[in-house]
């Protein structure tokens, strides 16, 4: 078995911005309301022509141009999702041509706000197995498709971006990835969907005038599960590792909502010091969320080589993930 290890982050996000003021003049808010109940004050917004393969192979090329590789040296690329260009080809594909990767095979992974760790966990795994020696990870979302710029309950919430880590072979000596929590719990599939475009129901004159390819939550049922669930995963995974809040240096939490990531960092027992925030700049941008968030902790010099971090996250489905990594860049 080897040791994996993450050796590059890069992000995009696109120029445009979208403010909490810029709402005001859509829907039915203010931005003192946004900022109190999910602590965003802007969100960035793709240009009509960019689509989310457009936005990863950005994240993609950055990470490789830091780790100073070729795209051919990859062995596989994951792209983790719930916007994709189309159902298929997957975006995978059209990344992996693009950027030139010609060695790699990939994936689409659709874990909704969880996908990054359900990325980073799959990754760890297929270089720890020796199979592979570099896997590149992408979060890619282009959230403002699906919105109903009408309906203040989620329109508010969501931005688009995308971000990538490199994970590799760790050298002797080096710890790198340790433990991961990962699971599902179908039974809250309801409160946080796109009902249609897929088999069930798909595409139809009826289906668009109902706005049934928009995002669909049951706000205060995803509020509640997401504090408990990523209190719960995080503590369990230290508690296995024989670890407490005490020995963290950061828990990177999925950037939805700031009184949620509050909320179990409270429960945990975690200082402001050790909890990433940058939703206020961001929104929730779904599968980049944490690629965006550790490369702007790793920037402000919150996040340092031989720290222990926790990332997590909870998403629609629901999927509920954890990571416990010694960083190693």
């Amino acid at each position: 078995m080897f040791r994996a290890k993450i050796t590059a982050i890069g992000c995009y996000s696109p120029p445009r911005v979208l403010t909490n003021h810029d709402l005001e003049k859509l829907v039915n808010t203010n931005d003192q309301w946004i900022q109190d109940r999910t602590g965003i004050r802007e969100r960035h917004i793709a240009e009509p022509d960019v689509a989310t393969s457009d936005m990863a192979v950005e994240a993609a090329r950055i990470t490789l141009q830091q780790r100073g590789i070729s795209a051919d040296e990859l062995n596989a690329l994951i792209v983790c999702t719930v916007t994709p260009d189309m159902l298929f080809p997957s975006t995978a594909c059209l990344v992996q041509d693009r950027i030139g990767a010609k060695g790699a095979w990939g994936f689409d992974l659709v874990a909704a706000c969880s996908g990054f760790i359900y990325g980073l966990t799959t990754a760890a795994h297929l270089v720890s197995c020796g199979s592979h020696k570099k896997v590149l990870v992408i979060g890619a979302d282009t959230m403002s498709r699906i919105l109903d710029y009408t309906d203040r309950a989620t329109c508010i919430l969501f931005g688009d971006g995308a971000g990538a880590m490199l994970v590799e072979r760790a050298e002797e000596g080096e710890t790198g990835f340790i433990d991961f929590l990962n699971e599902i719990d179908g039974s809250g599939g309801d409160y946080l969907k796109q009902p249609a475009g897929g088999s069930r129901m798909p595409a139809s004159h009826d289906t668009v005038d109902r706005k049934q390819h928009f995002v669909k939550q049951d706000g205060q049922q995803v509020f509640k599960y997401a504090v408990r669930k990523m209190y719960e995963t995080s503590r369990d995974l230290l508690e296995r590792n024989n670890l407490t809040a005490k020995d963290i240096a950061m828990l990177i939490p999925h950037q939805a909502n700031k009184r949620i990531i509050m909320a179990a960092a409270e429960r945990l027992g975690l200082s402001c010091d050790q909890v990433m925030i940058n939703i206020d700049r961001y929104g929730n941008t779904t599968a980049a969320t944490i690629p965006l968030a550790t490369r702007d902790a790793v920037e402000a010099g919150r996040l340092k080589k031989g720290d222990l971090v926790v990332f997590a996250a909870v998403g629609a489905g629901y999927t509920v993930g954890a990571n416990l990594w010694r960083w190693t860049m």
